[in-house]
């Protein structure tokens, strides 16, 4: 009998798991379909309704649940760059991507039991403990071990609403008040045998003072239009088993080659590693036939192109040179951006994983990083900040540009990317809503010039202005809108960075735990 009854809550426990994980599987979708923003509150506010309910061990193994279903939906494309290019046994990549994601969901696991554990039972408290735990949780994925935070709830809200508040606090902040959101409802939603009709009603009232409260924030404009460039946006679709390959590079090389100097406009850019070699490697030939074309006396071109720089004494760095006759930047009109924000695995391997990037067939980079704060590429009295690839998931990071001051704050900013390791899958359409983020935060355009796609002109609203397909060979010629002033998020993570929403969140949760533990103080006897 002892032995059944124990099988029975291992049952449960499981069922509560799988099901929080299909949940946490939809709540992917919205990352990539924006339009469903709404899908995204909907889920958020069933599992909040779940942790209202259940134990905290139970809400926990929720929240892990949930939190696997939802990064393994959304960053299964992981798994092409372990087998198809990484030559990882397909058993061994799935297991990868499932310990990644199960990994980083333990911070939601443990929000979601501190939140069984402290909550109140009145709709609005518990909302503002379930929104700092959350808060901390995606902080916690978002920093730690350098971080990992695609599929911030924010993104979700890109197209929706609450993306109105990007400028004031940022994409985190966005996913913290989605939380409130989402609790809110959840109490008004819930049977009143559960909640009760005051909470339910409290619930409700609470959600609509808060939205008017924050309607007046969304849709204000904190820059201004500083000048105008013409541009042209690379787009090379080299094959990613075909960018090293000896017989298929030099037909790559040469129409980059061609495209470079054939492109119009003030500035063209080439994505991330579109000269996969170093100049040394190239010849002086080879290298003058790309740089020419922008530093010859007299010409109005600049241009922006991806590569590898560096040399064995003093190690390599993903970088991107910028070509102009008029930058100033060296006697070689030469500028340089050196990656500073890495990817493990892919660019520097962690301590203590060397044993599983050597089951790979993948040429791994072990790179050095580039200072955080960076100077900008004049051009035409622009000044343009390269990132390079997911250096633009880090919001606080690209706002440590504007710390120096307005007169030397970026006026564009421009991402080149290759994320041809992850084939044609979701991946591009997610890194594209990642960088119309970072254009709402900062109030800045944004160009992508990429390998296989999303190569796009932003503005500073977050609008896609004009984009090429993916996954085909081609050149955008566009123009874009540089823009000066500082937004509220760029005011205070210039300087502080994420200290300001990780302090106010502890501080809800601390004083919801003194609550809790007040309440819980027996009464004095007589």
């Amino acid at each position: 009998m002892s032995r059944l009854s124990s099988r029975a809550p291992a049952a449960a426990g499981a069922g509560l798991w799988l099901v929080a994980a299909a949940g946490g599987a939809l709540f992917s979708l919205p990352f990539v379909h924006t339009g469903a923003w709404w899908a995204s509150l909907l889920l958020l506010a069933l599992l909040a309704g779940a942790a209202q309910r259940l134990s905290p061990g139970r809400a926990a193994l929720a929240g892990w649940g949930f939190g696997t279903g939802w990064l393994a939906a959304g960053t299964w494309w992981i798994y092409i760059s372990l087998h198809v290019y990484g030559g990882l046994p397909a058993a061994l990549a799935v297991a990868a991507v499932l310990a990644l994601s199960g990994g980083l969901s333990l911070y939601l696991a443990l929000a979601l039991g501190v939140f069984a554990r402290l909550r109140r039972g009145r709709p609005l408290p518990d909302a503002l403990l379930l929104a700092a735990l959350w808060l901390l949780a995606e902080l916690a994925r978002g920093v730690l071990f350098t971080g990992f935070p695609w599929l911030a709830t924010g993104y979700a809200q890109v197209d929706g609403p609450l993306a109105g508040l990007a400028p004031w606090i940022g994409v985190y902040g966005i996913g913290a008040v989605a939380a409130v959101l989402a609790s809110l409802a959840a109490s008004a939603l819930a049977p009143a045998g559960v909640r009760g009709p005051a909470a339910v009603r409290g619930g409700a009232g609470a959600a609509v003072v808060l939205v008017l409260l924050l309607s007046p924030l969304a849709g204000r404009d904190f820059s201004r239009p500083s000048g105008q460039l013409a541009v042209t946006l690379i787009q090379t679709n080299v094959a990613q088993d075909d960018k090293f390959a000896a017989d298929k590079m030099p037909e790559a090389l040469e129409w980059l080659a061609q495209a470079l100097q054939a492109a119009p406009g003030d500035l063209v850019i080439a994505p991330e590693t579109a000269i996969p070699l170093l100049p040394a490697q190239l010849g002086p030939e080879a290298w003058q036939a790309f740089t020419l074309p922008f530093t010859a006396e007299g010409t109005r071109r600049a241009a922006l192109v991806g590569l590898p720089l560096g040399s064995f004494e003093d190690g390599y760095t993903n970088s991107v040179a910028g070509l102009s006759a008029e930058s100033g930047a060296s006697e070689q009109r030469f500028y340089r951006y050196d990656k500073h924000h890495l990817v493990p695995f892919g660019e520097f391997i962690p301590t203590g994983f060397r044993w599983f990037t050597e089951m790979m067939n993948i040429p791994l980079g072990d790179f050095n990083r580039g200072p955080l704060v960076a100077p900008s590429f004049g051009v035409r009295g622009e000044r343009v900040a390269p990132n390079i690839c997911y250096e633009d998931l880090f919001g606080e990071e690209l706002a440590r540009r504007f710390a120096a001051g307005e007169g030397a704050a970026p006026t564009v900013f421009a991402n080149v990317s290759n994320i041809g390791w992850f084939g044609d899958t979701i991946a591009i359409a997610q890194h594209l809503h990642i960088s119309r983020m970072r254009t709402l935060e900062l109030q800045r355009p944004m160009l992508r010039s990429t390998n296989t796609g999303a190569t796009a002109i932003i503005d500073h609203r977050g609008v896609v202005q004009a984009q090429l397909a993916p996954f085909t060979r081609g050149t955008l010629a566009g123009q874009v809108q540089g823009r000066e002033g500082l937004t509220p998020f760029v005011r205070w993570a210039s300087r502080f960075g994420l200290w300001p929403p990780l302090l106010i969140a502890l501080a809800v949760v601390a004083a919801m735990a003194v609550a809790a533990a007040v309440g819980r103080r027996p009464a004095a006897s007589s």
